[in-house]
């Protein structure tokens, strides 16, 4: 008897372990952008062409859900060489000292239809704060070369002077708010 319920056991284990599926970010249908106010009457935008992140789960509603997501910030692109220059020095990202951001998730909870809260943590440069996002699920379906993928999408407003980012610090020129939106498109890795 003991055996049958080792075995019953082990079965299970197993398949929880195979039932386990790793997503990666495809970068070519995937985007990490920005939003900043310059001059307090527009606004400048962005992007960061570099980055990967996985998403870890076992269960099809994805409440289990681990995320790992990590940016080059050398990688700043807002399409004007000069500007994108300045941004990875101290003044900004100090990209040779700090050259990834990261999110670390700490929790995935279903809260209506397609949305969820994705709690986590956020490192940029050598600051790590903790931070709510509202992750917005796209749904499932099979690419052009027929393998599944998965879409998500979420933003979040970061106060640039919480992560030392402290050029102008009136705020005046380059505001202290910055708009993130991360679009993903995800593949199970092979």
């Amino acid at each position: 008897m003991k055996k049958i319920f080792l075995f019953l056991g082990l079965s299970i284990f197993s398949i929880q372990l195979l039932a386990q599926t790793t997503w990666s970010a495809d970068p070519m249908h995937s985007s990490v952008n920005f939003t900043i106010k310059h001059m307090g009457i527009s606004f400048v935008t962005g992007k960061f062409d570099q980055f990967r992140g996985t998403l870890e789960t076992s269960k099809a509603d994805f409440s289990d859900a681990k995320i790992h997501f990590t940016v080059a910030t050398a990688s700043i692109n807002t399409g004007v060489a000069p500007r994108d220059k300045h941004l990875k020095t101290a003044d900004f990202f100090e990209v040779e000292k700090f050259p990834e951001m990261k999110f670390v998730s700490t929790g995935f909870q279903k809260k209506t239809g397609n949305r969820y809260a994705l709690k986590g943590n956020l490192t940029i440069k050598d600051v790590t704060k903790p931070v709510v996002l509202e992750a917005i699920y796209g749904g499932k379906t099979k690419n052009q070369m027929g393998k599944e993928v998965i879409g998500f999408q979420t933003s979040l407003k970061i106060n640039r002077f919480d992560y030392h980012i402290l050029f102008d610090p009136t705020g005046q020129a380059v505001a202290r708010d910055v708009e993130v939106r991360i679009y993903l498109e995800l593949q199970p890795q092979q």
